[in-house]
């Protein structure tokens, strides 16, 4: 039996799954688990579910379809599917097969797959019916996951004696200050440790369930799904519909019996907010796990109002892709919450297998209390970056650790501060990188795009506070001498085409027209005057802004939350909400409001991009006639 040692010293023995960790691939502690529960629910979605005695027959079939097609050993094989049982399907195929998935999320925009595809020279694409379509142009070949059918006939476990744990599982592309997104090599072992080290402080087992909340193409869903059938638990897909609905997230957490949750503390507030209107708690949940994002402690006070701290248990962990989702847990206590401060975020300790260094700017380390990047070290490092040596090699760096033995480390880029014996805290970045809900940005590579508008001079792309952990990017346009200047069409005209190329979490929600970039004394963009006058904009406008009278019709009551949400006014009936400055979590706080109001409960599924006051008016006064029908 595998063993290992907890926080505290105390030898463990791991599940038999574990064992020989050192040589075990995620398909095949996968495989051992289905032949060990074959009957229990693997994964369901809205409209399928599958045992784990089914899924792994329909990944071994689908495991032959791919070698069949020619693909060879790590070879790339790019994944666009919604969260649905397929999607699991595709992916225990794809490493049956001895290859490593790429995601594409069907949510990019036509230019963005097309770069992730041709920067990874991917040439199979697995897609279903649902989003065919959006690979058939790119050139690669398309690998429908619908032509694999159930059946009893027994099946190979193809990774048992084929897959070295050294081989590649997958690449996540992050964004990137050149403009070009990088790619992040991941292998079977980096992700296979990271539940033999914190096997320990969780206990994860058969009767957990998850859900897969995340996008794939974001690394938190490496630890959703690998969390679920790495244990015999079962795993709940969610919806892209059911992720943009709190309150209906909220419903399928109690009524799927979900124990263990994982946020970042972005969509965590919005499910705090629909918590406070639901009768039921959510008696299941063993944990609420978050990550991906800095979290402020303060937050979670409401929560905890009405769940306490211990049922479920609250964990923070600090992580990045390169290093294989997770460096660090946090259990969070009273005391957390009573000595939070503001410019600190406690991340806890490094997990068993995993170092964190404090260094200064030459790499010298540095004492308890002193500010410095973090440098980490350990099992969870990658591979590197996909045809990026250079790249690799700048920031995965051979240093001596405290002993003076040379190893590897990852230069993460953030700044942190060692608080207490083996105790760390987040303080912020030591570059321009921006998390916008969990996601890493690269502000130049947004920077880039809109500087290829020929009315553009400069540009300067910043992350700004709302309040209430409301993050939304805002853009400064310094513009060209021209006659003829419309700020509206220039900035519509500026949207549109950010939306072709980029993910929408990186389409700045402002944009807002300066004569000049402010510079600090040294010569750098003084980002800290653009933020503080937006925030002080902000204050001021919505300082005399309140919810609606009744006596207004209601266009103009829609047309006062949206200006009290999105600080802004002189709002018409066509504008759309999106070119406003609106995101999919200030969606979902005017949606709060309006359902509030005229007590409707108006789904976020009505609005998408496009929706404008005179939509969502139709879409009360529907709600409104409903309710009188069935009363």
């Amino acid at each position: 039996m595998f063993t290992t040692f907890n926080k505290g010293g105390k030898k463990m023995d791991l599940p038999f799954q574990f064992e020989n960790v050192p040589n075990v691939t995620l398909s095949t502690v996968f495989e051992r688990i289905a032949k060990k529960y074959p009957n229990h629910l693997a994964v369901i979605d809205d409209q399928d579910k599958l045992t784990y005695a089914e899924l792994n027959e329909l990944s071994s079939q689908f495991a032959a379809t791919l070698l069949q097609s020619g693909i060879q050993p790590e070879q790339l094989v790019g994944l666009c599917i919604p969260r649905n049982c397929k999607l699991i399907v595709a992916i225990l195929g794809i490493l049956k097969a001895r290859a490593a998935y790429v995601p594409i999320d069907p949510d990019y925009p036509p230019a963005r797959r097309i770069q992730l595809l041709t920067s990874s020279g991917i040439s199979f694409v697995v897609t279903s019916e649902e989003t065919k379509d959006l690979i058939s142009l790119t050139g690669c070949k398309v690998i429908s996951i619908d032509a694999v059918k159930y059946t009893t006939n027994p099946v190979i476990n193809f990774s048992t004696n084929s897959t070295n744990a050294d081989a590649l599982a997958y690449v996540i592309f992050t964004s990137g200050s050149t403009g070009q997104p990088k790619g992040v090599m991941v292998e079977h072992k980096n992700v296979v440790r990271l539940f033999t080290s914190t096997n320990g402080f969780f206990g994860f087992n058969e009767n957990d369930v998850w859900c897969n909340f995340h996008s794939i193409a974001f690394d938190f869903s490496v630890w959703e799904i690998w969390g679920a059938l790495l244990f015999g638990g079962c795993l709940v897909m969610v919806s892209k519909e059911t992720t943009r609905d709190p309150r209906a997230f909220y419903n399928l957490l109690s009524n799927k019996k979900v124990t263990v949750l994982n946020q970042t503390p972005s969509s965590f507030r919005n499910l705090i907010a629909a918590s406070e209107k639901e009768p039921q708690k959510l008696v299941s949940l063993r944990y609420v796990i978050f990550g991906g994002e800095r979290l402020d402690y303060a937050l979670l006070r409401s929560w905890i109002n009405r769940y306490g701290i211990k049922n479920p248990s609250l964990v923070n962990m600090y992580g990045i892709t390169e290093t294989t989702v997770h460096v660090t847990w946090k259990r969070l206590t009273q005391v957390d919450l009573d000595l939070f401060d503001n410019l600190l975020s406690p991340i806890g300790s490094p997990l068993p297998d995993t170092t964190i260094d404090i260094v200064d700017a030459e790499g010298n380390s540095l004492p308890f209390g002193k500010k410095g990047i973090m440098y980490i070290g350990g099992a969870g490092l990658s591979r590197g970056y996909l045809n990026r040596p250079d790249l690799t090699s700048e920031r995965f760096v051979s240093r001596p650790n405290r002993l003076g033995v040379h190893e590897l480390w990852y230069n993460s880029g953030d700044i942190g501060v060692q608080t207490g014996p083996n105790e760390f805290s987040y303080v912020g970045r030591a570059d321009d990188q921006l998390k916008i809900r969990g996601y890493r940005i690269e502000p130049r590579e947004i920077e880039s795009f809109i500087k290829e508008d020929k009315n553009i001079q400069d540009c300067v792309v910043v992350d700004v506070d709302y309040g209430n952990g409301d993050i939304r990017l805002v853009a400064y346009l310094v513009i060209k001498s021209i006659d003829h200047f419309d700020q509206t069409s220039l900035v519509s005209k500026l949207k549109k085409t950010l939306f072709q190329k980029l993910p929408s979490f990186m389409v700045p929600s402002s944009y807002l027209f300066i004569d000049k970039i402010p510079l600090t004394t040294n010569g750098k963009i003084n980002k800290k005057v653009l933020k503080n006058a937006q925030q002080a904009t902000l204050l001021n406008e919505g300082s005399t802004q309140e919810l609606p009278h009744g006596s207004l019709s209601v266009a103009e009551k829609i047309r006062s939350i949206w200006s009290m949400v999105l600080g802004v006014t002189n709002i018409s009936d066509d504008q759309d909400f999106f070119d406003l400055g609106g995101t999919s979590f200030s969606l979902i706080q005017m949606l709060n409001y309006v359902n509030d109001f005229y007590s409707t409960n108006i789904s976020t599924t009505v609005l998408s991009r496009g929706v404008n006051i005179s939509v969502l008016a139709n879409a009360i006064n529907e709600s409104r006639l409903s309710l009188l029908d069935t009363a």
